[in-house]
């Protein structure tokens, strides 16, 4: 299994499209679906389900193109169901274009062990940053998707509505530091990092 970032938008949100032989899954496509499009074309790849870390719309901008263009469900967070379609929850309303896109298809369960198409891997709440956030888990592989939960040297923005400061480092701690050290990380923003350096360097768990 491989991984590709794209990073997305004014933001530079990452995007990510999680694949093996040819077949995909889009992680978080943020902004600029040709951008997306181009990836998955150069890659040769079908992608067969959308799944988001969370609903914040700098994560979302290009869902419904990208789910319309390749006929693919989408996955979320019950907890975020109605921010797809809404521009005040999604922070979309004071940009210069809201942000909508239709309801999702799917609905994680917390700590799910989810199997979608041979792509197996397990679905953790970290919320905090939003109330939904959820990081995918791909231990075969011994990686994580983290959204806007953990990034390299820091954690996702907590000053937002509905977000939880006190919950999102207990989050993190419980489900993603309890994971061996070897794993890589893939946030929703900025480099790549793994486990092990953000338990030891990480300032925010000092």
């Amino acid at each position: 299994m491989q991984v590709r970032q794209i990073v997305t938008g004014t933001i530079e949100e990452n995007c990510y499209i999680v694949y093996k032989d040819t077949i995909a899954l889009i992680i978080d496509p943020g902004d600029e679906t040709s951008k997306i499009k181009n990836e998955i074309e150069e890659l040769g790849v079908r992608p067969i389900a959308i799944l988001l870390t969370h609903a914040h719309f700098d994560h979302i901008g290009s869902l419904e193109d990208i789910r319309v263009d390749y006929d693919v469900p989408v996955y979320i967070s019950p907890k975020e169901k109605d921010w797809l379609g809404d521009p005040v929850k999604n922070l979309s309303f004071s940009n210069p274009f809201s942000v909508t896109a239709n309801p999702a298809e799917e609905f994680f369960t917390p700590n799910e062990k989810l199997s979608i198409n041979g792509f197996t891997f397990e679905v953790v709440p970290t919320p905090g940053h939003s109330p939904g956030g959820v990081s995918f888990i791909f231990h075969d592989d011994r990686f994580v998707i983290s959204g806007d939960a953990l990034f390299k040297g820091s954690v996702g923005r907590t000053d937002l509505p509905g977000s939880q400061p006190e919950i999102l480092l207990d989050g993190i701690r419980e489900h993603l530091f309890s994971l061996p050290d070897d794993y890589a990380v893939y946030p929703g923003h900025g480099r790549d990092t793994t486990i092990g350096y953000e338990k030891h360097t990480n300032p925010y768990f000092k």
